[in-house]
């Protein structure tokens, strides 16, 4: 941009504000994503005070190159929750707003921001796309709260999570049961077994037992057939799946002691997981936390915002608040998705935000633009299963092009191939000298049995295995000790090379083992 451009055209500026929400710890922007923006060409002006819940201070925004003062009066406004009346009343008309708005449960908001004469672009409308990744703010905030989900739990649980045996007694292991295997549930489940617990998983979709598994949890599958959502999120049951799951969900209360539900369904209210007759069941000092309770609550009898306690002592928490109870690093993502937003609505560097409607990210998030309600944006299809072909006709096969691969061998030429190179071994072994017959039996014996050797080991110890394998072969350190004092200077120098080389060899092959299988030990 020309000098003449720049003055036509001056850097928007951007207002990061303090939250009013009641609870709110996070702020929408930290000092190293306001350097971001920096580099992108806007100002930046942060209300005094905004970070400070999250332990930033406005000293830490001034050196980042900020400016403290009023910021609703800004080109661009950021925040991390919804605007209030009052707020909306302070945004300058033209302005763009940019927070977790909620739009399909609060389409009031979209008319009263329509009405004030702004843009507004919600965070919480990211679709799931590969691409969208980086801006999903709600992938990060379920992360942070799936996390928070087990040290709530852990707090109230009165006992460890993982089994000991001491001198006073056994100890045994809790036993955790996450409902919703998305990304809350998955960092839920992580947290948990990482404590030393037994933790079981239950989803709708059959493709995240992997997953779970991977995580150290054990997948608890619904025998009946779901239909996969399409955008990315989970979909809602059928009448069997859900009488499936019930009972499911009524054997685990029995047995567990922690439960941990992460089901929500974008624009519809949570769904009833555990009533009020599973709760009953669970033994006493049990825990349940319900990660939807703002939007209903998986749970009968879940209080939002409160934890309440049972006739027959059972905790439910249900804590609207818990990724801003870890503020320094929810504010860190959050920063981070919605710098990462900016930086696809600059696409000249330039502090100009602009918005392209044919986008499909850019589309989904805005939800008013210059007055007027742009929600629901056309759907983004995605799916994680393979879309099902039509049956093809079989093609008359074409001649070979040059440098295509050619067809499969034949039974009688490749019996004719290895009676070949059976001959030529015999050959070899029948001419060569004793000593060279003698290395290459061994040799070939040495390949037939580390073949199957190798073969029965799990992949995942391959790593570990080879690097023994290569300490082991260090051996030959032996014969460069031998031949270090030989009268040629030429052989001890080889000899040193080679003595400095396998060394290397022998305590890294170990170094590499120790730490892999650590990876595979608990404690």
């Amino acid at each position: 941009m020309s000098a003449q451009e720049s003055a036509q055209h001056p850097p928007q500026r951007i207002g990061v504000v303090v939250e009013s929400l009641s609870g709110e710890t996070r702020v929408a922007a930290t000092p190293p994503t306001v350097r971001h923006l920096l580099g992108l060409g806007y100002e930046v002006v942060v209300e005094s005070g905004a970070g400070a819940a999250s332990g930033f201070g406005d000293q830490a925004y001034l050196d980042a190159g900020a400016g403290i003062g009023q910021a609703w009066d800004a080109d661009v406004v950021l925040k991390v929750n919804a605007p209030s009346d009052t707020e909306i009343a302070r945004l300058r008309n033209g302005a763009t707003v940019i927070a977790l708005l909620a739009p399909a449960q609060h389409p009031a908001l979209l008319r009263a921001l329509a009405d004030a004469g702004v843009t507004a672009l919600a965070l919480d409308a990211v679709p799931r796309i590969s691409r969208a990744q980086p801006m999903d703010v709600l992938s990060s905030m379920a992360n942070i709260a799936g996390y928070r989900a087990v040290i709530e739990a852990a707090h109230v649980f009165g006992r460890f999570f993982t089994g000991q045996v001491t001198a006073a007694g056994k100890v045994p292991p809790a036993k955790v049961l996450v409902a919703g295997a998305g990304v809350a549930g998955l960092a839920a489940i992580g947290a948990a077994s990482s404590l030393g617990a037994i933790v079981r998983a239950t989803d709708p979709r059959p493709e995240v037992a992997e997953q779970v598994k991977s995580l150290g949890g054990e997948y608890l599958p619904v025998n009946v057939v779901q239909e996969a959502g399409t955008d990315g999120y989970a979909k809602a049951t059928s009448a069997d799946y859900d009488r499936a799951a019930a009972e499911l969900y009524h054997e685990q209360a029995e047995d567990v002691d922690i439960v941990i539900t992460t089901a929500l369904i974008p624009g519809r209210p949570a769904p009833r997981l555990l009533t009020a007759g599973d709760v009953a069941v669970m033994k006493p000092g049990s825990v349940v936390v319900d990660m939807a309770a703002a939007q209903g609550g998986n749970v009968e009898g879940t209080v939002p915002g409160r934890a309440v306690v049972t006739d027959n002592g059972v905790t439910l928490i249900g804590y609207t608040d818990l990724a801003s109870r870890l503020p320094a690093q929810a504010s860190q993502l959050f920063g981070t998705n919605l710098a990462n937003l900016l930086n696809l609505l600059t696409p000249g560097r330039d502090g100009q935000l602009t918005i392209d409607f044919d986008d499909a990210v850019q589309r989904a998030v805005t939800v008013v633009r210059d007055g007027d309600v742009t929600w629901p944006p056309p759907p983004v299809a995605v799916s994680a299963a393979p879309t099902a072909r039509a049956a093809e006709p079989k093609a008359v096969p074409a001649a070979r092009e040059p440098g295509a691969k050619g067809p499969r061998l034949t039974p009688a030429r490749r019996y004719g191939l290895i009676g070949l190179g059976m001959l030529a071994l015999f050959l070899l072994v029948a001419l060569a000298p004793a000593q060279l017959a003698g290395n290459f039996t061994v040799f070939t014996l040495a390949v037939v049995i580390g073949y199957y050797v190798i073969g029965k080991v799990h992949h995942a110890l391959h790593t570990p295995l080879m690097s023994v394998t290569n300490a082991i072969s260090g051996i030959v350190v032996i014969g460069a000790l031998l031949q270090i004092g030989h009268e040629n200077r030429i052989v001890t120098a080889l000899a040193f090379v080679a003595i400095l080389l396998t060394s290397v060899n022998i305590f890294g092959g170990f170094a590499v083992t120790r730490r892999m299988l650590s990876m595979f030990s608990k404690g």
